[in-house]
């Protein structure tokens, strides 16, 4: 099996560039930045192309490039895709990148993929992995990857690209959205250097999840919140499910407060039964 990795040298693409020679496929790496490729083939002796070249000699396609530059590949590959190829990406937003595949990719299968975790994961044990197929010929490679997924341990859901992103709103978006205004809250504190210093549990998830997001990539952060559907929605309820805590503790409503935190902690243990 040879794979074509699209956008090797960005993080993503390298951990799969990896991640496929680990389990035994070897790789023809592609990207716009030669000198990084050339220290790509220079530690992990895999074969380096352009990304038509990359696609000619592979029998599967793996396109890991930002949302903004996914059009522009696909249309450079289209016509250089053979009937007996699969081609998969793993933008973040599913139902663009599943539509820009079927608006060109003629020939060969298409299928949506999301993997949910970094490039700081050290395999796929444990970590959630999205497929979006959305025809007959997608769900069957869809259920023959997942089984090759599962069989190195990782939790493979399959969904159509809508609904996927309608759930990434709350998954991605409402939990960026929180982390980047709790570290905006606490940097604009003198003491956040002793915040940290006297920090319980609580405190230090919030603040683990405030400087993790602020860490990440600006522009990647930013598209998604600009991109995922309905995503300021969600947040607007945020906002005024804020209000609504932030009232109770302006008027120091003990009993109000109590109650309020009770009654959500009924509405959780119904939902997570």
């Amino acid at each position: 099996m040879k794979i074509a990795v699209i956008g090797a040298a960005g993080r993503m693409g390298l951990w799969f560039t990896r991640f496929f020679l680990d389990q035994g496929a070897s790789v023809i790496a592609s990207g716009r930045s030669k000198e990084k490729l050339l220290k790509i083939k220079e530690e992990l002796d895999v074969e380096v192309a352009d990304n038509v070249t990359a696609v000619k000699n592979a029998d599967r396609v793996l396109i890991c490039v930002p949302i903004e530059s996914f059009e522009g590949v696909v249309k450079e590959i289209h016509s250089y895709v053979k009937p007996n190829q699969v081609v998969m990406d793993i933008c973040s937003i599913k139902k663009f990148a599943v539509d820009v595949m079927h608006k060109y990719i003629k020939k060969g299968t298409t299928l949506g993929t999301h993997p949910m975790f970094g490039p700081d994961a050290r395999s796929l044990k444990g970590q959630n992995f999205v497929l979006t197929p959305t025809n007959a010929k997608e769900r069957q490679f869809a259920n023959e990857f997942r089984a090759w997924l599962e069989e190195r341990k990782a939790e493979v859901s399959i969904m159509s690209p809508r609904k996927h992103d309608e759930l990434m709103s709350v998954v991605l978006g409402l939990s960026h959205f929180v982390g980047m205004v709790a570290c905006d809250t606490l940097t604009s504190r003198a003491d956040f250097a002793e915040t940290k210093s006297v920090a319980g549990p609580s405190y230090k998830l919030l603040s683990t999840l405030a400087e993790r997001v602020v860490s990440q990539d600006p522009n990647f952060y930013a598209s998604l919140q600009t991109n995922l559907p309905k995503v300021d929605e969600i947040e607007d309820l945020f906002h005024q499910k804020a209000g609504e805590w932030l009232d109770l503790v302006r008027t120091k409503d003990k009993s109000k407060l109590a109650e309020k935190m009770k009654s959500t902690k009924m509405k959780l243990k119904k939902l997570n039964r």
